[in-house]
């Protein structure tokens, strides 16, 4: 996957600025103003139309698009995908203890366990809450199945690959928890179900976002 940053040098501002007050306006009379030949403007302004700031018509000129850099931001965020920033599962398999449940937990530094089945199938999930909820019951932990306390499906807010890590974090706000498994369909044994592929957290989202102010990365259509 390539990615860019939508980012402007100063030169591509001023030769947005100069569409915007004098456009349509060719490429040699911008040149003119800015004191290059248009040689010079080639990449900027093959940069400027692909990156939609500017429309080229032929015999016309350039002409600004009035699309603001905030609006290509904004488009470029929510065309990240989950499956490029999705981070390995953390599974157990519905026959396991609570205490081997903990052990992965903390092992793994995790927040949220993804129970399975035989085939990779999602079953449920269980979270530190969850577990200390059942270590402070005093039970003992290494006699009761993990799937006694975890979250059965459907009622686990999942995400596709394929779906954006836009969308990942609005479900992780508006449900309140601290990842999604991501998930894709598939059968076995006749079954159909949802099996664990990787993980959204809320440091996968904050990670993302950290890489965008660095400059990094904005994917290209």
């Amino acid at each position: 996957m390539e990615v860019i940053f939508i980012w402007l040098s100063e030169r591509q501002k001023k030769i947005v600025k100069i569409v915007q007050e004098k456009g349509p306006i060719i490429g040699e009379e911008i040149a003119n103003h800015l004191g290059v030949v248009r040689s010079t403007l080639r990449a900027d302004f093959a940069f400027l139309t692909k990156s939609g700031f500017l429309g080229a018509r032929p015999r016309v000129g350039y002409y600004y698009t009035g699309k603001k850099i905030f609006c290509h931001i904004v488009e470029a965020v929510r065309r990240l995908k989950v499956k490029d920033w999705q981070a390995v599962p953390v599974v157990v398999g519905e026959g396991a203890m609570v205490y081997e449940a903990i052990v992965n937990l903390f092992s793994s530094d995790v927040g949220t366990l993804y129970i399975v089945s035989e085939g990779g199938v999602l079953e449920g999930v269980v979270s530190r809450k969850d577990l200390l909820k059942i270590v402070l019951g005093q039970a003992d932990i290494q006699k009761i199945p993990v799937n006694v306390i975890m979250t059965r499906m459907p009622n686990i807010v999942t995400i596709s690959p394929e779906d954006s890590l836009w969308s990942a974090a609005q479900k992780i706000v508006e449900h309140e928890v601290d990842s999604l498994p991501v998930v894709k369909p598939v059968v076995y044994q006749d079954r159909e179900g949802l099996e664990v592929v990787g993980r959204v957290t809320k440091t996968t989202i904050t990670s993302a976002f950290v890489h965008i102010g660095q400059h990094k990365y904005m994917q290209e259509e």
